[in-house]
């Protein structure tokens, strides 16, 4: 890997900041290297959710995963043609401006395709946030009902008995090969649903053998548009302002589960997720670090030459401004554009066997482009970032028709690893031109997980990681394991299984990666075995010796445990805890508090609570005889919070009614409300004289406040809310930490393990601490000090992440330092959250 190349400005940027700056806009074709939309910037601190679609489409915290909506297999063969509803014209769609297809013409156009071509079939496989349908089209030549069986069998044999698939010999002559498109997950780089539709239109009309016999041997799928509401918008996210190319790994969104379905259902060999705008169009595979638990031998001697030919096909456009490509691996340094996280979509792709490409487009059209330039330059930038993205998934169809055979043989082998359970082989150096020891990450694989039962938080994990196509038993008796007694019913990750790395990925604790390069694009740790709430205990090198059956769905774990006649009570340890409380008093149900995590409901509620524990998954006690308690209501809550803030505290069954800076100068009353969350989007020094009135009132009248943040920490010096100073670690420091839990409201019953990203810790007195951050706080991700011994993991050690107190005006305050919703992702953290805020409402 040539290391003299780096991003420009890019480490510097991170190193120079807590907070992340924007990319530098590209000047004359190939002057510069490619530049990347920051993952999660500035503006999750600076600008405020906005209560629209993000409140409809929050959903209960389940016990289980949903189950899929959509399937590949069915009874019947090829084409699956259905006709399109056709949404109405809609001359707001922002792609309209570019010259590019608007959504309301992408049905009509798939539906005549279909009509004129036995080759293409199209689908609906969800719907976004918004509401929007999401498409899957599918290209290949006819097959019969028959044929497809076959197929289908074939491909379930390669996942469920690779040795079998290694010695069938029709399997290797016949089974086509599948290649998967997704287009426009961010909803603002719009060319590569043009691009795919291009494509789709080649290959269903072309008469040429080379195309029809493409077809026979292969299968396309293409999902044009990922994200509709922001195609429609010309927003990133998605209706919930969520970024959909971050939620792989916790599903929290319609259309990242739609996708999910899709990988798992047409198990590719290829795939491509198309992007923009880079200034260079950059073809991936990654720099290191690379995912620890990817059979990354079998990925990288794919991915590099797919990708230069990729790379050639854009630069046969004989267009200036595709002259050049950028491939990270070959010209970036490590950390500038890494493939460590699960959360994008071709980094996903690859547990399911898939060589995942991200193909960033060149020619910025978007955001201050879109505002500024003309539109003639804009329409010739976005034919151009057509032709990229249309020449990129050409070449990635050549290529894999050309290697089908490898490619087939290296899917079978990444699933007879699996079962076989042998360790990733060692690669050397030099293995594809390039490689070196920067690019050697490798794991050992636990033998096994075991999960104990009978929380949400353990069934929410179990039904997550088999919506995720990871193999899951239960145990059918007490049973003994490194030690520990497990009851029957527990549940067991046997680790020989297809996708090991993907079952490893989400539950092991991760690794700090600190040392190993200058920063990281995005999150660096997220371990679901840590953050999700549930006990998760590896057993490194024995499968416990139990006799199990397989689980499609997790075992209900609610319950009413008590007399009838009897008050009850409900300990708030989970999301789903918080949820049944919230439905309770919206039921108008009198509950009281007897501390901040006990919640007793009233004897005569026994029929709410029995249906709540069913639907939930929470477990109701007998209260003590005699319990009284003070009165909990409803919480009033006004909140400046980030878009996947509001979407946790929906799931949870808060009500919240979105404030700013803008909306305070705008006169919004605070008199009825209970508890101000500041994490986003509202500054006390840029309120007017009116607005800071306002919320000085409601200070001074002992209303409660939460903060999060940088956003928060500035409002809480300014206000004077918590005598408390902030200090802030680097601001792209992320990961899992250890706290240790002190304080009876946040500290009251929380996990030992919390997440951070931008860091903060407060020091001072005259305040409660929560928690604290543990001695070596950092367990995984990546977290530098600012500079030599400043700022940095060893410096928060012991330091204050979470503290309580009293206001001046009488009223209770929360500071978090921490990150308890990120991108609603910790959900064992949800239930100290929601303490507090039960808490600050009084």
């Amino acid at each position: 890997m040539d290391l003299s190349r780096t991003l420009t400005g890019f480490g510097a940027a991170l190193l120079a900041t807590a907070l992340l700056a924007a990319p530098a806009e590209a000047g004359a074709p190939g002057d510069t290297p490619s530049t990347r939309d920051f993952g999660n910037g500035p503006e999750r601190n600076e600008v405020a959710a906005v209560d629209s679609i993000a409140s409809q489409s929050a959903r209960t915290l389940p016990a289980e995963e949903p189950a899929s909506t959509w399937s590949l297999r069915k009874r019947k063969g090829y084409p699956r043609q259905t006709s399109l509803p056709v949404w109405p014209a809609n001359p707001e769609d922002r792609s309209i401006k570019l010259g590019l297809v608007p959504y309301h013409e992408i049905a009509p156009k798939l539906n005549a395709l279909q009509q004129a071509s036995d080759r293409v079939s199209a689908e609906i496989i969800g719907k976004s946030a918004g509401g929007r349908d999401l498409y899957l089209v599918t290209v290949t030549a006819p097959e019969s009902a028959g044929e497809t069986a076959r197929q289908d069998h074939w491909r379930e044999l390669i996942e469920d008995h690779p040795a079998a698939a290694k010695r069938d010999r029709a399997l290797r002559a016949g089974y086509k090969a599948p290649v998967w498109i997704n287009a426009n997950i961010h909803g603002n780089e719009w060319e590569g649903t043009d691009g795919a539709l291009r494509v789709i239109e080649r290959l269903a009309t072309a008469t040429d053998p080379a195309t029809k016999d493409f077809l026979e041997h292969s299968r396309v799928y293409l999902t044009v548009t990922n994200n509709p509401d922001g195609r429609v918008a010309g927003t990133r996210a998605n209706g919930a302002g969520f970024d959909v190319n971050r939620d792989h790994a916790t599903s929290t969104q319609p259309e990242s589960r739609a996708v999910r379905d899709v990988v798992i259902g047409t198990q590719p060999f290829v795939m491509l997720d198309e992007h923009g705008y880079t200034g260079t169009t950059l073809i991936e595979p990654a720099t290191a670090p690379h995912g620890q638990n990817y059979e990354y031998d079998l990925y990288i001697k794919h991915a590099l030459p797919n990708a230069l030919g990729m790379e050639k096909a854009v630069q046969q456009l004989g267009l200036p401004e595709t002259a050049a490509a950028d491939i990270p691996f070959r010209d970036y340094a490590p950390g500038d554009w890494d493939d460590w996280p699960p959360i994008f979509t071709p980094m996903y792709a690859m547990y399911h066997g898939a060589i995942g490409h991200t193909v960033e487009i060149p020619l910025r059209v978007n955001n201050a482009d879109y505002n500024n330039l003309p539109v003639e330059e804009l329409r010739r930038r976005a034919r151009i970032n057509t032709d990229v993205a249309a020449a990129t998934i050409e070449a990635a169809l050549t290529y894999t028709g050309t290697n089908r055979a490898t490619l087939l043989a290296d899917q079978i082998e990444q699933f007879r690893r699996g079962w076989a359970g042998e360790p990733s082989p060692t690669i050397p150096d030099g293995f594809v031109p390039g490689f070196g020891p920067e690019d050697r990450f490798s794991t050992t694989f636990p033998r096994a997980y075991v999960i104990p039962a009978g929380t949400p938080a353990a069934a929410r994990l179990v039904d997550h990681l088999i919506a995720n196509d990871v193999r899951v038993t239960r145990a059918r008796h007490d049973f003994t394991a490194n030690g520990k007694r497990y009851q029957d019913g527990t549940y067991i990750v046997d680790m020989h299984q297809p996708k090991r790395g993907l079952a490893n990925v989400l539950l092991e604790a991760g690794r700090d990666i600190s040392d190993l390069v200058p920063q990281m694009y995005d999150i660096s740790g997220w371990s679901h075995g840590l953050l999700w709430g549930a006990r998760v205990d590896a057993s490194p090198r024995t499968l416990p010796h139990v006799r199990t059956s397989p689980v499609t769905r997790a075992t209900p774990t609610g319950s009413v445990d008590a007399p009838r006649g009897r008050d009850l009570t409900l300990s708030l340890r989970d999301g789903n805890d918080v949820r049944a409380v919230n439905e309770l008093l919206a039921q108008g149900v009198k509950l009281r508090r007897t501390d901040a995590s006990t919640i007793v409901v009233p004897a005569e509620a026994r029929p709410e609570a029995t249906a709540l524990a069913k639907t939930l998954g929470v477990r109701f006690t007998a209260a003590p005889r005699g319990v009284k308690g003070d009165v909990l209501d409803q919480p009033v809550i006004a909140g400046a919070v980030s878009a996947d803030e509001l979407f946790a505290l929906k799931e949870m069954g808060f009500t919240v009614q979105t404030v700013s800076t803008a909306v305070l100068n705008a006169g919004f009353d605070l008199s009825g409300v209970d508890t101000l969350i500041v994490s986003s989007g509202l500054s006390y020094t840029a309120l007017n004289a009116t607005a800071r009135a306002t919320v000085d009132a409601f200070l001074a009248r002992g209303g409660g406040v939460i903060t999060r943040g940088a956003t928060g920490a500035a409002f809480n010096a300014a206000a004077k809310v918590l005598p408390a100073t902030a200090v802030a670690g680097r601001g792209d420091a992320n990961g899992v930490v250890t706290v240790n839990n002190e304080g009876p409201v946040v500290g009251a019953g929380s996990p030992a393990h919390s997440f951070v990203y931008s860091p903060i810790w407060f020091t001072g007195t005259g305040f409660t601490v929560e928690q604290r951050y543990g001695a070596d706080p950092l367990v995984a991700g990546h977290w530098l000090p600012t500079s030599a011994g400043v700022n940095g993991p060893a410096q928060a050690a012991g330091q204050a992440a979470v503290i309580s107190g009293a206001t001046a005006g009488g009223g209770n305050a929360v500071l978090f330092g921490t990150e308890p919703l990120f991108r609603a992702h910790p959900k064992g953290l949800y239930a100290g959250y929601a303490r507090a805020l039960f808490w600050t409402a009084g």
